[in-house]
């Protein structure tokens, strides 16, 4: 549970002072949630709990224990980012430090729960299903689903915000896979 609100604070953090004030994305189903939000002012956290539903009925049917270890992590999380809320007016940054602790806080989120088995739901869990399928890095494989949600994005955002939230999918990427290999290591 301690690893679920840490997490899920810090996306929240990552997401509302330091991602929305410049309209920059993550990947996955947070991605396509801040999309909503930037146009239609859709509650981010909301969409990424409706957005998520489809990959936890899977779960449900094919891995219930996914289904378990991850719903508690996307209620919370979903509720914190939209709880902090007001944090996208009260960080002053250059859109350039905004990436990299937006990145940095996101990442350390997004660690916390894989290392402890739960996530957000969403691409995060498809990226657990594939990770667990093929013996591949669960980092690895979110970075590589964020980045083919920001190429899709190239569109609606523009240049700049384009090259920018890629870095920011490096950044978590990094990061995560850091943490995630830090406990494979550990337990071997």
């Amino acid at each position: 549970m301690a690893a679920i609100i840490i997490g899920s604070l810090l996306i929240g953090v990552g997401i509302n002072g330091f991602l929305i004030p410049y309209h920059l994305l993550d990947g996955g189903v947070t991605g396509i949630s801040l999309i909503l939000h930037y146009y239609f002012g859709f509650p981010t956290g909301l969409g990424l709990f409706l957005l998520s539903l489809p990959f936890f009925i899977f779960a449900w049917f094919y891995k219930r224990t996914y289904f378990y270890n991850n719903f508690l992590g996307l209620i919370v999380a979903a509720i914190f980012i939209d709880w902090l809320e007001p944090l996208r007016t009260q960080f002053l940054f250059s859109i350039f430090t905004s990436v990299l602790l937006g990145g940095a806080f996101i990442g350390i989120g997004v660690g916390v729960m894989l290392l402890n088995n739960v996530s957000t739901g969403g691409t995060d869990m498809l990226a657990q299903f594939i990770s667990e399928a093929f013996s591949l890095n669960v980092g690895v494989i979110i970075f590589l689903i964020d980045g083919l949600i920001i190429t899709v994005a190239f569109n609606v955002l523009g240049l700049k915000a384009f090259l920018f939230s890629c870095l920011i999918i490096c950044i978590i990427g990094m990061i995560t896979s850091l943490i995630v290999s830090h406990r494979i290591t550990k337990d071997n």
